[in-house]
Formats: C-alpha cells, structure tokens, sequence
C-alpha cells in the first residue's frame, strides 16, 4: 500500500506542469491557426510557396494550417507611383526632362503574387510599362502638344508674360491638333492594357514636372537675354526717334517763333524808317536848307572816323558847311524868322 502510493503522488507532482506545457502549446496552435484581416487589406494563404484556395478579401477573423500555410498580405487602398526623370526627345528632336506620377491599386491579389510577388516589385514593373509608354508618346508628340491645352486661347497677356524668343512665341501661338490632357489620356490608356496580367489597375497617370534639359535650358536662357536685349534696343530706339521728333518740333516752333518775331521786328523797322522819312520829308519842305546840313552832318558821322583819311578838292561841295563861317542853320528858328535873318544879312 505505502509504494503504491508513493507512485500516485509522483505522478500528480508532474501533471500540473504537464497540463501548463499542454495549455502553452495549443494557445501557440490557435494563434497561428488564425489571422485577421482589416478593410484596407487583402490575402493569399501560400502553403510551400503555392497559392491556397482563393484570395481573402473580406475584413474579420479566418484560418490556416498553422506552420504550413502563411499569409501574403497586400494593400487594398489607392497607391503611388513617382517616376524618375527621364530625357525623352520630341518628334522635333528637341530633349526635354519629364518627371511623371501615377495611382494605383491591387486588384487581383493572386494574380500579382503569381507575377510580381509584393508591391516593390509591382512599382518595379510599374517603371519597366510607365517608362517606356511615356518615352513613346513623348517622342511621336510635337513639343506643343505636350506643354499646351488643346481649349487653350492665347492672349496678349500671355504673349508678355512668357515671351522668351521666337521659338517660344511660335509654340505659344501654333495650333494645338490634341494637348497636353488628351496626350496624357493615351498614355493612361495604353499602360491600363498591360495591367490586368499583373493583377493591378492602372488609376491614373500625371505629368508632375516638363523642362526642357540642362544643354537646351542655356540655349533658352540665351534666347531670353537675347530677346529682351532687343526688346531694349526697339525701345531705346523708339525713345531715340520720339526723342529727335520732339527734337525737330521744337526746333520748328523756335523758328517759327523766330520768324514771327523777325517779321514783327521788320513791321516795327519798317513803320519806324516811314516815320523817319515822313518825319525828313516834313524837315525838308519846311527848311531844305536845314535838312541838307543835317544829311551832310550825318554823311560826316558815317564817311569820317578817327583813321580816315579823306583828299578831296577843297572847292567840293561836299565840305562847304565844314569851311563856311556862316553859322550853321538853326532848327529852333521858325522859316519866318530864317528869312527875316537872310534879308538882314
């Protein structure tokens, strides 16, 4: 009775840790038995690398045969795809530098893990299919149509704005036979074919950012100094010819100013001389006598001066009123009071 007893209690000392290991193992079976999936996420249960049953799309709790079986979760929400720059020649073989973004999202789960395994190689292929349709429409595209809106007007305002050079100018003003949106258009719908094998949807596809590249940039900017220094040189030499106008007119005013004034001056000299011999021609009826001494004093002031020297015969009459010694007339004398004086004399 005592070692069978003894047996009973060694075996009871062991199974509460033997019940402990047991709980332990099938929590650890039972979490791996199930996972969850939310509403932004989708599944594929793999077991040995093969897909199992269908996809899981549906949110809550599911089941798997735990250490054989795992779980390939993917995205179900919208994703994005940025580009690298990439220098793509123009159907005019002028290379400009275009950046590119797009969205999109799985749609087939099993699909993409059978062909891309995860998203980093679906944004791979997304390079390998975006890349190369863009440098495609790109290069069969004239360099209008990709930086211009077909409903596009251009305005005057715009010609200012932008004017960088004829070139410039010509594109501006160029018809537009599709635009930018419609181009963009195609390529989306292009790339949207080679999507389904892949298991993905091609949401949309934008072109972030479109310059021209570093060597065509500075053959712009030479344009741009270029243009504007003729664009200074038309006005200064607008303001030049604006500048001679103003110039010539006010030359032609001065003149006529002049003029005016020289012919006012001839009317006043004029009016002055008619006074002058209206005043002599009086003097002269009145006294000859008077106004011949005077016209020959005047003669003297003009002909003789200082250093001239003068031989005449000294019977001319020309010096008789400087050899007389009659006294000269008076002009104060009335004619009355001259006569009386020459008959006393």
């Amino acid at each position: 009775m005592s070692i069978s007893f003894r047996r009973s209690g060694g075996f009871r000392q062991y199974l509460i840790p033997l019940i402990f290991v047991l709980i332990i193992v099938i929590t650890v079976v039972a979490r791996a038995s199930v996972f969850t999936i939310d509403e932004a996420t989708q599944a594929i249960v793999v077991q040995f690398g093969a897909p199992v049953g269908d996809p899981v799309t549906e949110p809550g709790l599911h089941f798997r045969i735990p250490f054989i079986q795992e779980v390939r979760k993917f995205d179900k929400r919208l994703l994005s795809w940025d580009g690298d720059p990439n220098q793509v020649p123009t159907v005019e073989e002028q290379f400009i530098s275009i950046d590119t973004t797009a969205r999109w999202k799985i749609v087939d789960p099993l699909k993409f893990l059978q062909s891309v395994q995860d998203e980093a190689g679906g944004r791979n292929r997304l390079n390998d299919i975006l890349d190369s349709v863009v440098r495609d429409k790109i290069a069969s595209s004239p360099l209008v149509n990709i930086v211009r809106s077909k409903d596009w007007e251009v305005t005057e305002e715009d010609l200012q704005r932008t004017m960088t050079g004829e070139r410039e100018e010509e594109i501006l003003l160029q018809k537009v036979e599709t635009g930018r949106g419609e181009m963009v258009r195609d390529i989306l719908k292009t790339a949207q074919q080679q999507m389904p094998q892949y298991g993905i949807e091609l949401v949309d596809i934008q072109i972030k950012r479109l310059d021209y590249v570093e060597s065509v940039q500075q053959q712009v900017f030479e344009r741009m100094i270029a243009e504007r220094q003729r664009i200074a040189e038309q006005f200064r030499s607008e303001g030049q010819g604006r500048a001679s106008e103003i110039g010539g007119e006010t030359e032609r005013m001065l003149a006529e100013i002049e003029s005016e004034a020289q012919k006012e001056a001839e009317i006043i000299r004029g009016e002055a001389d008619a006074e002058v011999t209206r005043i002599y021609s009086e003097a002269f009826g009145s006294d000859p006598e008077f106004y011949s001494f005077l016209r020959t004093l005047e003669s003297y002031s003009e002909s003789l001066g200082e250093s001239v020297t003068a031989i005449l015969s000294s019977d001319s009459d020309y010096f008789r009123y400087l050899k007389s010694e009659a006294p000269a007339p008076d002009a104060d004398q009335s004619p009355k009071e001259k006569e009386t004086e020459k008959q006393q004399n």
